[in-house]
């Protein structure tokens, strides 16, 4: 039985970039104190929000093409907004190159993410980009609260 995917690879790591973009601009609009100082309801600052997407993106998948499930580590000694920038840059071209090596025909196999999500491939990829949402949506509750409009949640290249 033949099926038609909703989504190529290609499209997939598309939408992903698109929305690693948009995180990006949302760091980008944040004063430097209030990235680090600033929370409501007693959720983590932005700074640490990102750090923990920097913790599990690249080497999540590094796991994934390696079969590793190594433990990942959120405290990142990143202390500037323009030190998160930098590592944001640098692991977006290799965000790139681990996702093409992942064969496509691995999407549904099931691989013990950081030793604590076992599910298919597929699933944990969809997880990197759920909880990056869910985390930029965080901060742009904090952009508003600070009276500085957020990026529109729509525009992803």
């Amino acid at each position: 039985m033949k099926t038609t995917a909703i989504l190529t690879k290609e499209e997939l790591l598309k939408h992903w970039l698109g929305h690693r973009d948009l995180t990006r601009r949302t760091l980008e609009k944040f004063p430097e104190k209030e990235l680090f100082e600033f929370s409501i309801g007693g959720m983590r600052p932005f700074s640490d929000l990102i750090k923990e997407l920097l913790s599990i993106a690249e080497p999540g998948l590094r796991g994934i093409v390696e079969r590793n499930d190594q433990s990942y580590d959120h405290k990142l000694a990143l202390d500037t907004k323009e030190e998160l920038l930098a590592k944001w840059d640098a692991d977006t071209p290799k965000i790139i190159e681990l996702f093409n090596q992942i064969p496509e025909e691995d999407f549904h196999v099931t691989h013990n993410l950081f030793g604590e999500y076992n599910f298919p491939i597929y699933s944990n990829l969809l997880y990197f980009i759920d909880n990056e949402i869910h985390h930029r949506a965080q901060g742009f509750v904090y952009l508003r609260a600070l009276g500085i409009e957020p990026p529109f949640f729509w525009d992803r290249p």
